[in-house]
């Protein structure tokens, strides 16, 4: 499949993404080149090969899931505006 300069101003169009004729050629070519890429990998035998989530087979340390208020209390509330009858006040957002 080969993408010329039409076809980028079509996907530019879709996109509403403004684009000049000198883009268009520029766009078509690198296009054309990532296309011709995919192909040659395309030719690669992957028989057997099982997928990979990572090149390095490492397991990430884990931790219990403790359920906790961070024990930082105060902190969190320091600089937050609290009504008189201690819920937090913020702006109004809806008028």
């Amino acid at each position: 499949m080969s993408i010329d300069h039409q076809i980028v101003k079509k996907i530019a169009k879709l996109s509403k993404i403004k684009i000049n004729q000198e883009e268009a050629d520029i766009f078509s070519k690198e296009l054309n080149s990532i296309l011709k890429w995919i192909d040659e990998l395309q030719e690669v035998n992957t028989d057997g090969v099982e997928p990979l989530q990572s090149v390095v087979s490492l397991e990430l340390p884990k931790r219990e899931d403790n359920v906790t208020d961070g024990n930082i209390r105060d902190e969190v509330i320091k600089n937050a505006s609290i009504s008189k009858y201690g819920c937090f006040v913020v702006p109004k957002v809806i008028e």
